[in-house]
């Protein structure tokens, strides 16, 4: 029998604890909305000494109650700790994507980028990637995921005509789209000098 190593055994006794579904869910929440009220800035500006500073005790206090009762409910923090975890895997597998890219792609000072179409693409592809595990994380009241519960409604009304209808408006506006957006000549911009 293979003995457990002490980290293992570290990592097991911080899961014992709460760290994975407590602290670190409500750091996580408390973090982000306090990045985005000191970003918004919601709660107005206080002034200090002639600079005009975001009311950071607001936005703290304001984050810190979101957070407990978003680890209050056990649902939140499972969907939080289902959907974290696989928008890592997305991100590695874009990371690991753009490396094998970048090995075949010229080397500048700027570093590499998807040119133009391909970026597009790359966006779109990982917005819908965000969407399913999104989707995948919430279930209904029967235990069923959205997901499989869209992909299922999908799979049964298929040969349906307003399934049909809306495949053919979405080709379409996509259609329209393309020949709209790229036809034309480029403007450019006069410097000013």
């Amino acid at each position: 029998m293979v003995e457990q190593s002490v980290f293992r055994g570290t990592i097991d006794f911080f899961g014992k604890l709460g760290i994975y579904d407590v602290i670190l869910p409500f750091l996580l929440v408390f973090t982000i909305v306090f990045a985005i009220l000191e970003k918004t800035k919601v709660f107005g500006l206080e002034e200090i000494e002639g600079k005009k500073y975001p009311k950071k005790n607001l936005d703290a206090m304001v984050s810190f109650v979101i957070a407990f009762f978003v680890i209050a409910s056990s649902q939140l923090v499972e969907s939080i700790t289902q959907i974290s975890s696989q928008v890592v895997i997305l991100l590695l597998l874009s990371v690991f994507f753009l490396i094998l890219v970048g090995s075949f792609a010229k080397e500048t000072e700027e570093g590499f980028f998807l040119p133009g179409g391909l970026n597009t693409t790359f966006m779109v592809i990982m917005f819908i990637g965000i969407t399913a595990i999104f989707l995948n994380a919430i279930k209904t009241e029967d235990g069923q995921t959205w997901l499989s519960w869209v992909m299922d409604f999908i799979s049964t009304k298929w040969n349906t005509d307003w399934v049909a209808s809306l495949i053919l408006i979405g080709v379409i506006i996509g259609f329209m789209a393309y020949v709209m957006g790229g036809s034309g000549p480029k403007k450019e911009k006069k410097k000013e000098e």
